[in-house]
């Protein structure tokens, strides 16, 4: 005889309540009570500093300055993304960024001396991101050290490897045009405008085909009028990015006309679709959270824990690679500071700042966009106001602080409210 398990009275009552906006609503800010604050913090940021940086210098809302802010942020943004793979088991990556300057130097080397098609050279950064990554993750998951330990050694190596492909010191010009145009070439506004029409129909057909699945389960299913209020702030937000970005920015269009999407944005949306994609649509995504949120459970639950972790370092040194091959084709050129000086603090900072936590289990791929437009924002808003580096690293670190802050605030909240 089949027996009914009793629901407890508030998922009764839940269950009973229709899909409303009202009641999405009511939930989201129940969630908000219970310390999941996901990117609000990261979103209200970006509002608050934006105002101040247009209000104190309005050249910051210029179309041109606008079009820098994503070739600023991009290779931080891009090294962040694979960061959130690391820190959401609850490990840490120090070598991030001079790993990325280890393969922008293979790249050039490819490229420069050794005559190499630009897509062989690529391919040879990336394998670098590869190796490097399963080196540091077997270290960590097989050899059981710290990757505090192992990839602060990696910091300190992958310098003296990086002097060593550049001559100690060489300055290895880039002038491959296509490596060059990812990040220094837009799209003709033309197809600015179809990556944007296809983007939100995909956006939109995903949040539908979503519910409509969750409705024939027999789930609660997201409102129609919330799906079309994302839908909408989205066309807005990205339609109104677009226009923006396809305006004329040169200063004398009759010799260079300089309009449309850097090249490098809709890099970023690939790969941060792929990631979501792994994260959230996979049984590795899956077992990532499980292991970051308790490496035991998961272990006794038949997860392969040490194989998750390799695969995590392999991620984010080959996001690393990317956003190498990214700041090589942004300087035109390699020397012993890529991937040096702050890459590395901004890309950690990104991260956490975007939401993802330091303590594991917590994250996803959008915080580190979200969180690299942070670090963009204020670098850019600070350099147009004057200041020099020194107010940079302060108010990144305050903002660091505040977000890693935040982060063990809710976690506590969720301690309390016994949703961890």
């Amino acid at each position: 005889m089949n027996q009914v398990k009793e629901l407890p009275g508030e998922a009764v009552a839940a269950a009973k309540q229709s899909p409303s906006l009202g009641n999405s609503l009511r939930g989201y800010v129940e969630r908000l009570r219970g310390g999941d604050m996901g990117a609000l913090p990261a979103v209200l940021g970006l509002i608050v500093l934006c105002s101040a940086f247009a209000a104190a210098r309005p050249a910051f809302v210029t179309s041109i300055n606008f079009a820098n802010l994503f070739t600023q942020g991009a290779a931080v943004t891009l090294i962040a993304m694979g960061l959130v793979f690391v820190l959401l088991l609850g490990e840490i990556d120090l070598s991030a960024g001079f790993a990325s300057g280890v393969c922008a130097a293979v790249l050039a080397v490819a490229l420069s001396e050794m005559g190499l098609p630009w897509y062989v050279a690529v391919a040879g950064a990336i394998l670098t991101g590869v190796v490097i990554g399963v080196v540091l993750g077997t270290l960590v998951a097989k050899v059981g050290i710290p990757s505090f330990v192992v990839t602060l050694a990696a910091f300190l190596a992958f310098q003296g490897l990086v002097l060593v492909l550049v001559d100690e010191g060489t300055n290895i010009s880039i002038r491959d045009p296509v490596i060059v145009a990812v990040a220094n070439k837009n799209l003709p506004p033309w197809l600015g405008w179809a990556m944007y029409a296809g983007c939100v129909a995909v956006f939109a057909a995903v949040q539908l085909l979503r519910a409509r699945n969750r409705s024939r389960r027999g789930l609660a299913a997201e409102p129609l009028s919330l799906i079309g209020a994302r839908v909408g702030t989205l066309a807005l937000i990205a339609g109104l990015a677009v226009y923006v970005l396809n305006l004329e920015r040169s200063r004398n269009p009759a010799l260079v006309s300089l309009t449309g999407v850097p090249i490098v944005v809709p890099v970023i949306l690939a790969l941060l679709v792929l990631w979501t994609l792994v994260l959230r649509r996979t049984a590795f995504g899956r077992h990532i959270y499980a292991v970051g949120g308790n490496t035991e459970a998961a272990r006794r639950a038949g997860i392969a824990v040490d194989r998750i972790k390799i695969s995590a370092f392999v991620i984010c040194s080959c996001m690393a690679a990317v956003g190498g091959v990214v700041a090589a084709s942004r300087a035109s050129s390699v020397d012993p500071n890529t991937g040096g000086s702050s890459v590395l603090l901004y890309a950690v900072g990104a991260a956490v700042i975007g939401g993802t936590s330091l303590f594991g289990g917590k994250g996803r791929v959008l915080d580190a966009v979200l969180g690299g437009a942070v670090v963009a924002v204020i670098e850019n808003g600070m350099g147009l106001m004057g200041y020099g580096a020194s107010v940079k690293y302060l108010v990144t670190g305050s903002v660091l602080l505040l977000a890693a802050g935040v982060d063990a605030l809710a976690r506590k909240r969720a301690a309390a409210a016994g949703l961890r």
